[in-house]
């Protein structure tokens, strides 16, 4: 059973990021029948340390307060990308997990992790402006990209600020049960759980060729994503044969016509699932999906959510407009 929670820092940490460790693990809700674990903030870095808000924290805490963790949280700070990290807290690190303890990294936190050698063979994640940089720096680990967190067994990685609260509160559903992880969600105002991943919230504009040998095509296609389009059409348009026409564009691209046009067709429905009041049906149509279902389909397997769920975190609820008397 969870009792004993760490949260090791280093000097530029993130207040927000500690803070939702330290709201989840260190707030004591005896008073609701609720689990108290015994809560700490160690230093890796000396008694005193700078956080990235401009404000120092002190703690009486040093490395030697992990080997008591059941759970050790590493929270995220400035440059933790790409700075190194000490040996004693990476060793620390690996004997806790040796011993068998969980350790759980927020944001860039998964690159101490990583620095560690606790990522080699696992699945994990981090924000998603760092999962390719992640991924170059540590080639053993399987990055995933689009989801809010992992959970490996002994190795927690989730992904940027927010996405910490959803693993805080899956560790306490796993240790305690849905109905403990509830109430401390519903003290915190927060779902205690969301659906989706954070592909939903990954910017990713449209991709731009290097050269002009399929420029003009692909200009095309982004003005009439509402058409059918065929490569033999495309590549005749190009003035191509179809099997040059799509070497060429995976050459420039990336990707197939086919994944690149589907994709452009998911960016414009977020578009105006975010700027309209039009109809899932509406769009789908304006996105060259043809129909609702298509729609939700591919909304679905690319952002792992609907397109109506997808329009109510980013939009809200459209408030009626009342009639003018």
């Amino acid at each position: 059973m969870l009792k004993n929670v760490a949260a090791v820092l280093l000097d530029g940490v993130h207040p927000f990021e500690l803070g939702v460790l330290s709201e989840v693990f260190g707030l004591d809700r005896s008073d609701d029948g609720l689990p108290v674990y015994d809560f700490a903030a160690v230093s890796a870095a000396g008694p005193t340390l700078p956080t990235h808000a401009g404000f120092t924290i002190s703690t009486p805490f040093g490395l030697e307060r992990l080997e008591e963790a059941d759970l050790i949280a590493v929270p995220t700070g400035g440059d933790y990308s790409t700075r190194d990290y000490p040996e004693d807290l990476l060793e620390a690190l690996r004997q806790a997990v040796d011993r068998g303890a969980r350790v759980l990294s927020v944001c860039t936190g998964a690159f101490v992790l990583g620095a560690a050698g606790l990522l080699d063979g696992r699945r994990c994640t981090t924000h998603w402006r760092h999962t390719h940089v992640l991924a170059r720096r540590h080639p053993k680990a399987i990055v995933d990209p689009d989801v809010l967190y992992v959970d490996e067994g002994q190795v927690i990685t989730s992904a940027g600020t927010a996405a910490a609260i959803d693993a805080c509160l899956h560790v306490v559903r796993q240790e305690h049960g849905p109905e403990v992880a509830n109430h401390i969600a519903r003290r915190m105002v927060v779902p205690p759980h969301r659906d989706g991943g954070q592909a939903q919230y990954i910017e990713r504009p449209l991709p731009r060729t290097s050269c002009d040998t399929v420029g003009e095509v692909l200009a095309w296609m982004e003005r009439h994503l509402d058409r059918e389009m065929t490569v033999e059409q495309l590549a005749d348009r190009a003035h191509m044969s179809p099997r040059t026409f799509a070497r060429r564009f995976q050459q420039e691209t990336g990707t197939t016509p086919y994944r690149w046009l589907l994709r452009q067709r998911v960016l414009l429905s977020q578009e105006l699932l975010e700027s309209t009041d039009e109809t899932v049906d509406s769009i789908a149509g304006r996105a060259g999906f043809g129909n609702a279902a298509a729609l939700r389909h591919h909304f679905l397997r690319t952002l792992d959510t609907t397109p109506n769920a997808y329009r109510r975190t980013f939009r809200g609820p459209v408030r009626p407009v009342r009639p003018v008397a």
